[in-house]
């Protein structure tokens, strides 16, 4: 029987989540072109700011998640934390060079990953219970590409070639994120089932990592092996994606092609819950994988308008859904009242391993690639198609990983 959960919730969940998105679509997409435009960053720096960024998340959720935990709250956590890191958004107006770029993007994180990481993840997963994961994922891993298009659709007509664009760009947003932690105070309802860690902050902090856990929950350690290769496959050429599509196949109206593509790929998603609910974990990932494939050979084979717009739905569609299928698993599989303790390993495995190492190998890829002379003088590299046959290759290592977790008792 599947366990009904209120409007406010879903008001609560949709609107924190969305916000959340809108802002990290900044950092994770927008951050990169801004760079790109503004300082003429090498690809090695873009991949510099990604695994700084990455790092911080880690860290900041394992310590956070724990501190939620320990108090048995996730309200103040998302609150506050939304709060603050509207006001670290804006400061990014005032920015003129890569490196404190990259260290306020870091300042940045430590907050973003506070209100969301940490807590709202974990709130997630104190509100939801096994008949309702799937969709409740579903609708969650929605929010990326449709923060995408609220990014793009919104900011349509600014001249991102200009500093006063991103002054603005960083002061809407930071203010709408700002709001929102306002609003959560009279909003959020904490789950009725949460309580106080029994144990001290090190216990708490360190119960995820310990020996013991790992034995109790290996199957919960299997998936997250597996999300952290799928996360490799995603950060080898999303850092590059925009840049890709406006300067390498000179689609500067690529908005044509992400905006309909998002469209399709959120409610193929938000479908694609009551898959993950009824066929659970074993059977969902499969599809979402073969969406992703498919859409990487397209992208690596084509430059056609229409080819790209289905290579691109493809993409993001396997993106989507698998984040969907990995998530709910993982959410299945924590332990009751331990969420906030689970979210430093979830990240690790969502954020931290992938954003180190996807980057890094996308750079690699790109280290001789074609490159352009600015109007000013400077230089700038082209990102090429290599980016997804790299990520494509990653996918028959995942796929080992996941028939090898098949053999384990408990799938399904």
């Amino acid at each position: 029987m599947q366990t009904r959960l209120d409007r406010k919730f879903w008001t609560a969940m949709l609107i924190f989540g969305l916000m959340g998105q809108v802002a990290w679509v900044v950092e994770n997409m927008y951050f990169n072109v801004f760079i790109y435009k503004m300082f003429h960053a090498s690809a090695s720096e873009i991949s510099a700011m990604v695994m700084a960024s990455a790092v911080t998340a880690a860290l900041t959720t394992i310590l956070m998640g724990a501190a939620s935990d320990m108090l048995g709250k996730r309200k103040a956590f998302m609150s506050v934390g939304y709060l603050i890191w509207g006001v670290t958004i804006i400061s990014f107006a005032y920015i003129r060079n890569v490196t404190l770029t990259i260290v306020m993007d870091c300042v940045m994180t430590f907050f973003g990953s506070t209100a969301n990481d940490a807590a709202y993840n974990a709130w997630l997963t104190d509100r939801g219970d096994s008949s309702n994961r799937g969709k409740i994922e579903g609708l969650n891993s929605m929010m990326p590409l449709v923060s995408i298009l609220i990014v793009f659709g919104g900011f349509m007509g600014f001249d991102l070639d200009k500093a006063s664009s991103w002054k603005t760009i960083y002061y809407i947003i930071g203010i709408a994120t700002a709001l929102i932690g306002l609003l959560g105070f009279f909003l959020i309802e904490e789950a009725p089932r949460i309580r106080r860690s029994e144990l001290s902050y090190l216990q708490t902090l360190t119960y995820s990592f310990l020996p013991s856990t790992w034995k109790q929950n290996r199957f919960l350690y299997g998936v997250l092996l597996c999300f952290a290769v799928f996360g490799i496959s995603i950060q080898i050429f999303m850092p590059y994606l925009l840049i890709y599509y406006e300067q390498t196949l000179g689609m500067k109206n690529y908005v044509l092609i992400l905006a309909p593509a998002i469209i399709l790929a959120a409610l193929v998603t938000a479908l694609y819950g009551r898959v993950i609910d009824r066929k659970g974990f074993g059977f969902s990932v499969w599809p979402a994988l073969g969406m992703l494939a498919i859409g990487y050979l397209l992208l690596y084979f084509c430059r056609g308008f229409a080819l790209v717009f289905i290579g691109s739905l493809l993409m993001m569609s396997g993106y989507l859904t698998g984040m969907a299928v990995f998530g709910a698993e993982i959410r299945d599989r924590i332990p009751e009242n331990r969420s906030g303790q689970f979210q430093g390993v979830r990240i690790i495995g969502q954020v931290f391993i992938p954003g180190l190492i996807g980057p890094a190998i996308g750079a690699f890829v790109l280290r001789n690639a074609a490159e352009i002379t600015n109007s000013d003088g400077t230089v700038s590299f082209l990102p090429d198609a290599n980016i997804f046959l790299a990520a494509l290759i990653v996918l028959p290592v995942l796929a080992v990983l996941l028939r090898l977790l098949e053999r384990k008792p408990g799938v399904r």
